[in-house]
């Protein structure tokens, strides 16, 4: 068991390397306010430190950095006294506080704040509802030609979607379409929505009603596909090329792949009640075992589930990262 003064050696040493990718001395570390002992007293905790496997002597400095084992102890360990502290983020607040903004909307306006902030890359998964059946469809009309298309499924998830209406229709026009499709869809699967619009134009008046109005309508049910399909938005990607743990081309490129190729929602799951983070070996997929993930999942006031995950290096901040990620969980859920 680590003593109370390894712990706050450890917790030096992961925010000194975290802050400069720099191997930590002794001599550094004796310098800290927060550690008032000697540069031997420092040295040797260090030693028992790595004989435990939470530090690692690099080849090139006879400084230490966090092993994979040091990370996990402080998140688990450290973090705790972290995550207790009252946060406040009022950027994220002027997001969430915006008027008539969506969900999707607002992860998306959120994830992108994250990745300026952190300078790394940040994800946001939401649940596929591809297979439901459609129970009720509504129609919100916002300013100018914008409105939002509700869907609600058999599964009791409420889908939302922000679209630009055709010039020219008007809002009772929008509404009668709504009204139409609320009948024809109900209980339609999703991924059937357009054979059983096919099928409904055989008959001749419904056929007129779709033909004239047959803009309006594509519209409507693009807005319904990209509503069923797996949503997700990466924010931040290229921030993967500045840092230092990916200026190896090689790396740089196997992590863009497993990006651009979905690999990572391996990684990233809906299924997770809690926070994971996951440190490099701990990742199964190749290409992000020198990564970490911070994943937090939510659950909308809807009942709609979805995570949200940054993506960085190992020596990545902690203690930054997770509290945004809970405060972002947290507003989600409040969002109709």
């Amino acid at each position: 068991m680590l003593s109370e003064r390894q712990i706050m050696v450890l917790k030096a040493i992961v925010e000194e390397y975290v802050s400069t990718n720099e191997p930590v001395g002794s001599r550094t570390l004796s310098k800290r306010p927060d550690l008032p002992f000697s540069p031997a007293t420092i040295r040797n905790d260090m030693a028992d430190l790595e004989e435990m496997g939470y530090l690692e002597k690099t080849h090139t400095s006879s400084g230490r950095i966090p092993s994979e084992a040091g990370y996990r102890l402080y998140v688990e360990q450290i973090m705790k006294e972290k995550q207790k502290q009252e946060v406040a983020f009022p950027m994220l607040d002027q997001i969430f506080s915006q008027a008539n903004i969506t969900r999707q909307e607002a992860i998306r306006e959120s994830l992108d704040l994250v990745a300026d902030l952190t300078n790394y890359a940040a994800v946001a998964l939401g649940q596929s509802a591809e297979h439901s059946r459609i129970k009720k469809l509504e129609f919100i009309s916002l300013q100018e030609r914008f409105a939002i298309i509700l869907m609600v499924t058999d599964q009791g998830y409420v889908e939302s979607k922000k679209i630009m209406l055709p010039e020219g229709i008007s809002i009772k026009e929008v509404e009668r379409v709504v009204k139409v499709l609320d009948e024809l869809l109900h209980d339609v699967m999703i991924t059937e929505i357009e054979l059983r619009l096919k099928e409904a134009s055989q008959n001749e008046e419904i056929r007129d009603f779709l033909c004239y109005r047959e803009e309006l309508i594509a519209a409507f049910v693009n807005a319904f596909v990209e509503m069923a399909s797996n949503k997700y938005h990466i924010a931040g990607k290229t921030n993967i090329l500045e840092l230092p743990e990916f200026q190896d081309v090689k790396k740089a490129r196997e992590l863009f792949e497993a990006i651009e190729n979905k690999e990572i929602f391996k990684v990233i799951r809906l299924d997770n009640s809690g926070i994971t983070v996951r440190i490099g070996q701990e990742n199964e997929i190749k290409a992000m075992q020198n990564c970490t993930v911070i994943t937090v999942p939510y659950t909308s006031a809807s009942g709609d589930r979805g995570a949200i995950s940054v993506i960085g290096p190992t020596r990545m901040q902690y203690d930054k990262v997770i509290p945004i990620l809970e405060y972002i969980a947290s507003n989600i859920k409040k969002i109709v």
